[in-house]
């Protein structure tokens, strides 16, 4: 495993980041397609094993069962000082007013409820996970402030927005000498490059750490076109984001599979090959729910891409409608 700084922080994390939205109960929240914790356990070990010391999730996922099943197995597993753990807050955790968004009053609620549920006295990376319209962003970055000066998170970071959003945000912070955002964690892959355009400049002319998320768009850069799986057939969301370029996507897909066949390696070594050579990409996050994507994972650090590789990758891209922010 590579290790890197994070950002412009001293903080050292694995260069995979190992994405814990696919480990929850499967009936709680909104996805059934997740493993329970018996099932999820072997692959934060496996993780471990392989070097990975970077581990996110989020208060909503699996109505917060994914934040319990991390936190009890990186207790079981692991030593607290060796890993750094993510998560995020702004999703609905429970009904009616004040259940979701990035108020102080929900952000200083939701925090405490991440610790135990995760199990320990601090998060390493306390994350918005998405612009909260109905909220100041003042209001929401001085909540955060409070929430590291009381060292209940380590640093803090940012989800997709728009980089005029982002950029203001890193104003503000500076204004007021409040914590800062060292991190963005967006939406990056061979099928979805919009990012490429205004946020990953930013992010690199600001020292930002860069997450990318989704960078096998849901595994449909891992397999040909036409094939499904549990996840695609009942993942609203992620239906929502290629329903409109399906031709174009298409053509991805199979330049990634005439550049993996050539060098005899999976498409899924290929597909994150790609993501871990963009400049200033720090570490994707990848979801696992088979061993192979683990060690696909750890395999694809060794991969160097050529130039004509990549543009033979990069060729069939079309436009896309900016998306994944909601």
């Amino acid at each position: 495993m590579d290790y890197v700084k994070f950002g412009r922080t001293g903080l050292d994390v694995s260069r995979i980041c190992l994405g814990c939205m696919s480990y929850g109960v499967p009936e709680r929240g909104t996805h059934p397609w997740s493993l329970p914790e018996a099932e999820s356990r072997p692959f934060i070990r496996k993780a471990l094993d392989l070097g990975i010391n970077f581990f996110d999730t989020a208060n909503v996922y699996s109505d917060g069962t994914s934040e319990e099943i991390v936190g009890r197995a990186l207790k079981d597993f692991a030593s607290r000082d060796e890993i750094v753990i993510a998560t995020k807050v702004n999703g609905r955790m429970h009904a009616g007013p004040n259940g979701a968004g990035l108020s102080r009053k929900a952000i200083l609620s939701e925090i405490d409820k991440s610790l135990t549920r995760l199990g320990t006295d601090y998060v390493d990376l306390y994350q918005i996970h998405r612009w909260d319209y109905a909220t100041p962003i003042e209001e929401t970055l001085e909540a955060l402030n409070d929430v590291v000066r009381a060292g209940k998170a380590r640093y803090i970071g940012a989800s997709s927005m728009y980089a005029w959003q982002f950029a203001k945000a890193l104003h503000l912070s500076e204004t007021h000498g409040w914590a800062r955002f060292v991190s963005m964690q967006n939406y990056v892959n061979l099928l979805y490059r919009e990012e490429e355009r205004e946020m990953l400049p930013l992010c690199r002319a600001e020292g930002i750490a860069v997450m990318p998320w989704s960078p096998l768009a849901r595994g449909r850069l891992t397999r040909d076109w036409d094939e499904a799986s549990a996840r695609s057939e009942t993942d609203a969301f992620g239906k929502t984001l290629y329903a409109a370029t399906a031709e174009a996507d298409r053509k991805v897909v199979e330049a990634v599979a005439t550049v993996a066949k050539a060098r005899g390696i999976p498409k899924a070594q290929v597909a994150l090959a790609w993501v871990l050579q963009k400049d200033g990409v720090t570490s994707p996050i990848v979801g696992a729910t088979k061993v192979q994507h683990l060690e696909d994972a750890a395999a694809a650090l060794a991969v160097k891409l050529t130039a004509e590789e990549i543009a033979a990758l990069e060729a069939p891209y079309v436009p896309h409608a900016v998306t994944g922010f909601s």
